[in-house]
C-alpha cells in the first residue's frame, strides 16, 4: 500500500510522471511511421537523461502511446549518431541479450501492491524483440524469457535523417488481467540503450538513479484516456 500511495501522489503532483495513451477505435498495422494519422497526434513523453539523471547531449528520445480494446501501442522515436546493430538479425525468433545492441525498452506492471512484478518488452531497429516476466522479489523463480506476451514489433531505420523507430503492439491480456478502460493506470518505465563503447548511452524517461533500469520505484504512470 505504501508504494500505491506514493505512485498516486506522484501522478497527482507531477504531470511529467504520466504518459497518457489515447484511445483508437480500431487496431492498426505496424508501420513505425510517426507521421501516420494514428500517431501524429498521439501524446508523448521524452527521455533525455541517463539513468543517473544527467542530461544526454543531442535530441531526446520520444515515446508515444495509443490503446484499443485489445492492445497497447508504443512508438519510440530514436535519433542517433551511430547504430550498434546485431549482426545477422533474426526477427522471427526471440533475441537473448538484446540489450547489448541498440534497443528501446518498456517495463510495464499492473500490480500496484507488488511493484517488483512487471513485464519487460524490447524492440530493436532491426525488428528484433525479447519479452520477459520479471519478479525482482523472487528472481530465482521468475519466468523470465520463458514467458510469451504474444506482442509484435516493427523497427525501421531512416538512415538519411539518422533516426530509427521502434513500434510495439502489446496484447492487454499479457500485461493486465483486467480489460482496458478509460482512466485505467499502469506502472511504466521507458528506456533506450544507444551506441557502443565510450559513446554508449542509457536513456531514461524517469531516471532510476542507479546503474540499472530495474528500479520499479522510479517508474512513472501510463494512463488510458479517451479524447
Amino acid at each position: 500500500m505504501h508504494w500505491l500511495l506514493t505512485l498516486m501522489f506522484l501522478a497527482a503532483a507531477d504531470p511529467a510522471a504520466v504518459l497518457e495513451s489515447t484511445y483508437s477505435p480500431r487496431d492498426f498495422e505496424l508501420t513505425a511511421n510517426p507521421n501516420s494519422e494514428l500517431w501524429s497526434t498521439a501524446p508523448h513523453v521524452t527521455a533525455d537523461r541517463n539513468y543517473l539523471g544527467q542530461p544526454i547531449p543531442g535530441p531526446p528520445t520520444e515515446i508515444r502511446s495509443r490503446w484499443s480494446s485489445q492492445y497497447l501501442y508504443l512508438l519510440f522515436i530514436c535519433p542517433y549518431d551511430e547504430l550498434n546493430l546485431k549482426p545477422d538479425p533474426n526477427p522471427a525468433a526471440e533475441t537473448p541479450e538484446l540489450w547489448k545492441w541498440d534497443v528501446a525498452e518498456a517495463f510495464i506492471g499492473s500490480d500496484f501492491e507488488h511493484i517488483a512484478r512487471y513485464k519487460e518488452l524490447q524492440v530493436s531497429p532491426q525488428s528484433e524483440w525479447v519479452d520477459l516476466d520479471i519478479d525482482r522479489d523472487n528472481p530465482k523463480t521468475q519466468v523470465g524469457m520463458a514467458w510469451n506476451s504474444g506482442y509484435t514489433v516493427k523497427g525501421r531505420i531512416d538512415a538519411p535523417h539518422k533516426v530509427w523507430y521502434g513500434e510495439m503492439r502489446i496484447p492487454f491480456r499479457a500485461i493486465d488481467l483486467r480489460p482496458p478502460q478509460q482512466d485505467r493506470e499502469l506502472r511504466i518505465g521507458l528506456f533506450r540503450i544507444a551506441g557502443a563503447g565510450q559513446k554508449k548511452a542509457f536513456y531514461a524517461w524517469r531516471p532510476p538513479m542507479g546503474t540499472s533500469f530495474h528500479v520499479p520505484q522510479a517508474f512513472g504512470i501510463l494512463r488510458l484516456r479517451n479524447p
